[in-house]
């Protein structure tokens, strides 16, 4: 109880890549292999789905600073071990462009392939998912029904997936359209105690939809495996301290619905096509366009969302120190924009040289940027392109 809503950690999926064709690379085995185990207590790598993507998953951190510092050394070492295999690391929702990458040798990934089919066979889709502590499963269930009208502006927020196929999609987060051709996508379903969630989850595995109760795609969860709630609205972002952001807005919202349980305020359930709605518009516009209100229905812009999301967990984050950090997160990204308008703007500034080419040599720079000039003897930098013009808006 004393670490409920303190506690937090991050799970950061990336593509590996390579830095001539800027295809995705099959190398997670190899790039696991060298970059070994995180030091001390700074977490663990992990295979994903696909071989050409890797998993990055924080230690328990109780602060901001050190999860920032966890998150830049797991990104560091990553990326020094895909140097080491001829390929980079890349943050971000959607591969740019695509090749084939085999599935990850495994019996739990074999049925997930051979239950999902084409679904999953160039599903290079990745994401950023936070953990924060809970002390059990029936306040977990009800914590994430207090989330729930929120998912999609953390959404919008994160939106780092214009491109697909080396064409843009017209979408900023096109990650999240393709997560619905899974069962169970979106919002989760409001549920009155651990055990109606389990029993709604047992349903689904035995209608042979799910391969296991472990494998829902809802953007919130309680966890199955630790005494957590699991986060997952936001695509894979292309800095860490846009990581940090979702993490720090993320556990306020957790601790703000864990004061509102305690003052017997139950959530209400979201309507679900307006949940829906709401989804869409947050992976179509990202913080560019309109936003759906789940509470209302009412149509209103992505930043006002933010803005009441802000107001609406502004106590948990003077509590926890974190609201100057916030501020200036949000205040960074209304000015410099997300991940997929960073995106577009590399994309338009190639001057009629490969636009995917220019965007994923930004976004190689910017995942996992060296700490100074000779940190990596400039090994990290894709191959020095005309589309490499650097944008004044995204200095570091």
């Amino acid at each position: 109880m004393e670490d409920a809503g303190r506690t937090l950690g991050v799970e950061e999926e990336f593509l590996l890549v390579d830095p001539v064709t800027r295809q995705v690379s099959p190398a997670a085995p190899a790039v696991l292999a060298t970059a070994g185990d995180p030091p001390g207590e700074d977490g663990c790598f992990h295979p994903e789905l696909l071989s050409s993507q890797v998993e990055h998953a924080t230690g328990v951190c109780r602060d901001l600073p050190e999860l920032e510092r966890q998150l830049g050394a797991g990104r560091r070492k990553l990326a020094l071990a895909a140097i080491a295999h001829g390929v980079r690391l890349l943050s971000c929702g959607t591969a740019v462009t695509t090749a084939d990458a085999p599935i990850t040798a495994g019996p739990r990934y074999d049925t997930i392939a051979g239950r999902f089919a084409g679904v999953v066979t160039d599903y290079h889709a990745c994401g950023c998912h936070v953990h924060v502590g809970v002390p059990d499963r029936d306040t977990a269930v009800a914590v994430v029904n207090h989330l729930a009208p929120w998912l999609p502006t953390l959404l919008a927020l994160s939106a780092n997936s214009p491109f697909e196929r080396g064409k843009d999609t017209g979408y900023a987060s096109w990650r999240a359209m393709r997560q619905c051709g899974f069962p169970g996508s979106g919002l989760p379903p409001w549920c009155g105690s651990a055990g109606a969630y389990d029993a709604m989850v047992g349903r689904l595995v035995d209608c042979g939809v799910l391969v296991d109760e472990h494998m829902t795609f809802w953007f919130a969860r309680p966890s199955g495996r630790l005494p957590t709630i699991e986060v997952r609205a936001a695509d894979a972002v292309t800095e860490v301290r846009e990581a940090v952001l979702q993490a720090a807005i993320t556990r306020a919202l957790v601790r703000t619905a864990l004061d509102d349980l305690a003052a017997g305020r139950e959530a209400a359930p979201v309507e679900p096509q307006l949940g829906a709605a709401a989804v869409w518009s947050a992976a179509r516009h990202g913080m560019t366009g309109a936003a759906i209100d789940p509470f209302t229905g009412a149509r209103t812009s992505a930043w006002d969302r933010a803005g009441r999301l802000l107001e609406h967990v502004r106590p948990a984050l003077e509590d926890s120190g974190d609201l100057a950090t916030v501020r200036r997160g949000l205040g960074d990204l209304r000015s410099r924009g997300t991940g997929a308008e960073h995106q577009r703007r590399a994309a338009a500034r190639s001057h009629g040289a490969d636009p995917t080419a220019a965007v994923v040599d930004v976004l190689i720079r910017r995942t996992a940027p060296a700490r100074n000039p000779q940190e990596w003897d400039g090994l990290t930098r894709a191959p020095v392109t005309a589309t490499q013009d650097p944008d004044p808006t995204e200095a570091p």
